[in-house]
């Protein structure tokens, strides 16, 4: 004969906890909808005005690649403020990661303000960064370049500073039996072992920054970002439509440049 629990199995501890966790979500987002005054049915009431865009904006007129002459030298310039942005910022990141790592920072005191100064450099927005620059600098790609090394020094700083933490001792342990100081160390044990990690995250850091360098633009950071914000400013979607599939292109093409360099110089098979 089956029992009542046979019939109806009691739910697992595990199944409990996941049906909490997804109605205390569920609650959140309802919470979060009711105070911010968010209705769901706009998505459905006003689709038809972003479909009319969608019209105005097909098919995309890539005639603007050849017939305007400042498009090439934006691309240039969004490529140039991500590359100068990932040089400068990388630079300044690793030099700071040194002072950042128990294993290599002077005493603690440094290593905390230096640490203290990277998580206080990433935890401000892109944005607030740009507009700083902005009101500093002026208008162009130069105030893009500048939020975008200093983007680079506090994201890419931890990310250095935990690769020196992270090597082996043992190497370490052996130039300092043969009677070297720290910087020899350092020289001799650390930098061999960290390089390849550091130039490997460089190129991500470009692959970031290229992203990046598109989306500043839109804020007055200069490049083709810039150009897709005035080709929808000045109403010609179809022209904002073909400079957006290009930049689409543009930012494919340098992550699988940057993917194969990182998987060489880090020494991995690059898939095909």
């Amino acid at each position: 004969m089956k029992t009542a629990a046979t019939l109806y199995p009691i739910p697992s501890h595990k199944f409990k906890n996941k049906v909490t966790i997804l109605v205390a979500i569920a609650l959140v987002i309802a919470g979060l909808s009711v105070y911010l005054e968010f209705d769901f049915l706009l998505l459905f009431t006003d689709f038809h005005y972003i479909v009319a865009l969608l019209g105005e904006m097909f098919p995309p007129r890539f005639s603007i690649l050849f017939t305007k002459d400042q498009i090439f030298s934006s691309i240039l310039q969004t490529i140039s403020m991500a590359f100068l942005g990932t040089l400068i910022g990388g630079s300044l990141a690793m030099i700071l990661a040194f002072f950042a790592a128990k294993n290599t920072s002077p005493n603690h005191a440094i290593r905390l303000l230096t640490k203290s100064l990277l998580a206080t450099e990433r935890v401000i927005p892109s944005l607030v960064i740009i507009l700083i620059f902005l009101i500093t600098v002026g208008l162009g790609p130069f105030a893009g370049m500048l939020s975008l090394a200093l983007g680079s020094v506090g994201m890419f700083g931890k990310l250095f500073a935990d690769a020196i933490e992270q090597i082996d001792n043992d190497q370490v342990e052996a130039i300092y039996s043969v009677g070297a100081n720290k910087m020899q160390v350092i020289r001799f044990s650390i930098i061999p072992q960290v390089l390849p990690s550091f130039i490997g995250n460089l190129f991500y850091a470009f692959d970031i920054n290229l992203r990046a360098a598109i989306g500043l633009g839109i804020f007055g950071g200069g490049g083709i970002g810039y150009e897709i914000h005035m080709a929808m400013q000045m109403l010609q979607y179809r022209e904002a439509l073909a400079l957006i599939f290009f930049t689409i292109i543009l930012i494919s093409l340098f992550e699988r440049i940057s993917d194969v360099l990182r998987g060489i110089v880090m020494g991995k098979e690059v898939l095909k």
